[in-house]
């Protein structure tokens, strides 16, 4: 008899990610492959000596961010059960916002739950949460950075992450609702992060299915009371949003916002590519923009040339707003003499002789 549906539709997933860091990691090391024998083959005559053993490849670690909620901790036991059988090493890293009492006493069980599924190095991070852009942003950009220095230090090839198609239809809303354009709209990647660090395995599987095979498994779940909380924006959406929309316009919402997620992330890759190659043609012999090429692009392309500049000078990506580019792009489309344009990260934006002048100042 067969594992439960919802534990094998976790694990077929997390085994599609092994395989394609496996087929990554495989092509990495190709360029020195293992010898077998240990030395390498004479050539130049009986006198030679052979070289010195040369080390194998160590399998790739692979390490999973687990709070400790169901979609998380079906990750690590999915991770637990197929990185063995492909012959990946298996970690797991939680991380310690601490913003609740006895967030270190849960971490700490979170670690040792982790250990109990085989995994190895398992370890809890403590940060400190900042202020800017408000506590969820704060919050990810804390855990992101925590993340990002524990596959660092444990030179792990990958970092999974529990997000799941429900959290997929929550952030397309989010997106739509600040208005920021068609990459709010594509979501969370299935792969992103330096050198495609962090994979999601879960995008196509929803939140039930991962609570499902925690409660398979008897795996204790700790559901995070700020999921609850109203006082966020997601929690509200998540608990009064979606469902007002599922009552409105029936079932299938949230799988309906999860393709819109996919194929506006396609329409924003393709168009990021056609700017990347715009930009060249619009710029003169000293690296300035030119404001009759910039005219004469599509508005998706060049707003998109326009923001690409502005990260360049120094705004950054994160306060960098869709109003902020338009206000660029009328500098270009509707000119009329006005003055500079401030930007995030001290950077301002003029207009100077039919050129585009961008750069912190």
């Amino acid at each position: 008899m067969g594992p439960h549906p919802a534990v094998a539709a976790i694990r077929l997933a997390v085994r599609r990610v092994l395989h394609d860091i496996l087929d990554e990691h495989t092509r990495n090391t190709d360029e020195h492959p293992p010898n077998p024998g240990g030395y390498s083959r004479p050539s130049d005559g009986p006198g030679r000596v052979p070289d010195a053993p040369r080390e194998r490849e160590p399998s790739p670690l692979v390490l999973v961010a687990c709070s400790g909620g169901a979609d998380s901790l079906a990750l690590a036991s999915a991770l637990a059960f197929e990185a063995p059988r492909l012959g990946v090493r298996a970690g797991g890293v939680t991380v310690d916002h601490g913003l609740q009492a006895g967030s270190d006493l849960r971490a700490a069980e979170v670690t040792l739950r982790l250990r109990g599924l085989g995994l190895d190095p398992a370890e809890a991070v403590a940060v400190t949460v900042g202020r800017g852009g408000g506590p969820e942003a704060a919050a990810r950009d804390a855990r992101y950075a925590a993340l990002d220095a524990a596959a660092e230090r444990h030179g792990a090839a990958a970092v999974l992450l529990g997000h799941t198609r429900d959290d997929q239809a929550e952030t397309v809303l989010l997106g739509l609702a600040r208005g920021s354009g068609i990459r709010s709209l594509s979501g969370m990647a299935a792969v992103s992060g330096t050198a495609g660090r962090y994979r999601r395995p879960f995008l196509r599987l929803d939140r039930q299915t991962a609570r499902k095979a925690c409660m398979a498994q008897s795996l204790p779940v700790w559901d995070d009371p700020h999921n609850t909380d109203p006082a966020y924006t997601r929690s509200r959406l998540r608990h009064e949003g979606l469902p007002a929309l599922e009552k409105a316009l029936g079932k299938g919402v949230v799988e309906a916002l999860a393709r819109t997620a996919q194929l506006s992330r396609d329409d924003a890759d393709a168009l990021d590519a056609w700017a990347g190659r715009a930009e060249a043609g619009v710029r003169d012999a000293d690296g300035r923009l030119e404001c009759a090429g910039l005219h004469a692009l599509p508005p998706a392309v060049r707003r998109r040339v326009l923001r690409r500049a502005a990260i360049d000078a120094g705004a950054p990506a994160g306060s960098l707003f869709a109003r902020h580019i338009e206000e660029v792009d009328r500098l270009i489309t509707g000119w009329r003499g006005q003055g500079a344009i401030n930007l995030p990260g001290r950077v301002v934006a003029r207009r100077q002789g039919g050129r585009l002048v961008i750069r912190q100042g």
